[in-house]
């Protein structure tokens, strides 16, 4: 398991599902039922739209004759990839800035990482200390004298 596991790592466990059960030729509603599932449930999964939990990923296993945990294992591996992707998606603390601050538009849908010169110049430009301190926490020092100097 460990050689085929690291070449699947982050792959949503309900597509390595979908390949496994064309490769034994089980069509995914009657397979469902006789797991005593709705067939729009292993659906959803198998098409990644919906995590893989704990009890049908054992009933699966239970079925297919799988090593228990298998589909476990790839659903957190999967989650990490997806952290890791949403990593930079994140923001900074937004209780922390006022929404005047950005009047022109919802903080919500800021990109906090492509749009940073503009960030960065506006809160410099007419923000009060505690936004600036959060922007200094939030890209860094470095990053934020750069832009200042080269946009400012």
């Amino acid at each position: 398991m460990n050689t085929q596991l690291s070449i699947i790592k982050g792959v949503h466990p309900g597509f390595i599902l979908d390949r496994e059960l064309r490769k034994l030729q089980l069509r995914k509603g009657p397979f469902a039922i006789s797991l005593k599932e709705y067939p729009q449930t292993l659906v959803s999964i198998t098409k990644g739209k919906r995590r893989m939990n704990i009890n049908i990923a054992l009933k699966i296993e239970r079925a297919l004759g799988i090593e228990e945990g298998y589909f476990m294992i790839l659903q957190v591996y999967h989650d990490i990839k997806e952290k890791k992707k949403g990593q930079f998606e994140e923001h900074p603390d937004l209780s922390k800035l006022r929404r005047a601050l950005f009047w022109d538009t919802k903080m919500e849908n800021i990109n906090w990482v492509s749009q940073k010169n503009a960030v960065i110049k506006r809160v410099f430009e007419r923000g009060n200390d505690i936004e600036k301190n959060e922007i200094i926490d939030f890209y860094g020092r470095k990053t934020i004298s750069e832009i200042l100097r080269t946009h400012g």
